[in-house]
């Protein structure tokens, strides 16, 4: 028998879940999809025409492996308006592609085999891999819908063991929305503090926050020197295909990440990076006017959910709802995979974003209005169709 040249740890990493149900409603006509995690709106335009014209000057060659120094300058002065954080744009800065490539290294750089990551579900599906992939052992604690999806000081105590390196934060919370108040990060904050971890703030959604301003971990008390902030660009600026993200930290681990970026990636899109600087210094207009689009949808599909009988709390941030579908008996997959079938909605179960996912599932409000109320429309159908609430007692 011919050996397998694959090695153990990617053998045993299932395929995303997400993709499953993307690739089905690709090969369907008349589909809606409330799948995509992304924004549906153009790059703003003075962010393409930057790009352009670095081409036009001839940019095109590598920049510093830590990106642009001019881009890291723009960054480190946007946190500090945005969350009252400084960081060193010469050596506490890295520039990645996409935030996933800043979660990856940040995780092999801090991890030695069988450190264990304690990782907040319902989840971004990636996390678990990737502390896999880096020789970590990913560790659930389930915020749950009965305290509206925030994770508990209590819970992460709970989870620690001498082994524990590190804990995976993400607020605003994909997919559930939920936002920690600067309060709730405190609280947390103790527990991490006490005893002595590493903390993955992943704050992609910061900007898409409704309610209340977003928080920085890093702006909590003693918080700055252990924890590593992972954004960038895809969804606040809706640049999701220029691959561009950012990781913010102290300057030891931010050198280590370089160095295993140096090897890797050596730096991220010369073109991009010259629209991020546009963006920075000039998009703020854009993401207000996107923000408040976001924010009527969220209202309308939360209002739609609830009425037809699917119980889904307001979230506070991102652009997804996380509505319970224990209503109708299904699980998630069932829920979903028939949805797709009958009514040609797609939408993502719930349990692949963790265990604690299982009877919800995510729907993406990032699509326009008149595509939503017809989404809402389709699932109320299936909904009265599949209701429990209708059948007979025995």
């Amino acid at each position: 028998m011919t050996r397998s040249y694959l090695a153990k740890q990617v053998q045993d990493i299932k395929p995303s879940g997400i993709r499953k149900f993307f690739d089905l409603a690709s090969k369907m006509d008349n589909v809606i999809s409330l799948g995509v995690g992304e924004p549906d709106f153009v790059t703003p335009w003075n962010v393409i025409e930057a790009s352009y014209h670095s081409l036009e000057q001839g940019y095109t060659a590598y920049t510093a492996n830590a990106g642009l120094l001019e881009l890291r300058e723009e960054i480190s002065k946007y946190l500090y308006e945005t969350f009252n954080v400084s960081y060193n744009p010469e050596n506490q800065l890295l520039v990645t592609v996409g935030a996933s490539q800043a979660i990856d290294v940040a995780l092999r750089t801090i991890l030695d085999q069988g450190d264990e990551v304690i990782i907040v579900e319902p989840c971004f599906v990636s996390y678990g891999p990737a502390v896999s992939l880096a020789g970590g052992v990913p560790v659930s604690v389930s915020a749950t819908a009965d305290n509206a999806f925030k994770i508990t000081p209590e819970q992460v105590e709970a989870a620690i063991t001498p082994r524990t390196k590190a804990i995976v934060l993400c607020s605003p919370n994909n997919p559930t929305g939920a936002v920690l108040s600067k309060e709730e990060l405190t609280a947390v904050a103790k527990v991490i503090e006490k005893h002595d971890l590493v903390v993955l703030s992943d704050e992609i959604y910061a900007e898409l926050s409704y309610d209340e301003l977003a928080s920085s971990m890093a702006a909590i008390e003693g918080m700055k020197e252990r924890t590593i902030v992972i954004s960038g660009f895809s969804k606040a600026f809706a640049m999701t295909g220029w691959r561009l993200g950012y990781v913010a930290g102290p300057v030891e681990i931010l050198a280590a990440m370089t160095k295993i970026h140096q090897y890797t990636i050596m730096c991220a899109p010369t073109m991009a990076q010259h629209g991020a600087l546009e963006a920075l210094r000039n998009g703020n207009d854009s993401v207000r006017e996107m923000k408040t689009s976001y924010r009527q949808r969220r209202n309308f599909v939360v209002k739609a959910l609830n009425e037809m009988g699917l119980s889904c709390h307001l979230p506070g941030g991102a652009f997804y709802v996380f509505p319970s579908i224990q209503s109708t008996g299904f699980s998630s997959e069932e829920f979903a995979q028939k949805l797709l079938e009958e009514e040609r909605v797609a939408v993502v179960p719930g349990h692949v974003f963790g265990e604690s996912g299982e009877g919800y599932i995510r729907c993406s409000y990032a699509t326009s209005i008149k595509q939503l109320d017809e989404a809402m429309k389709r699932m109320e159908r299936f909904v009265n169709r599949h209701s429990k609430m209708d059948e007979p007692t025995v």
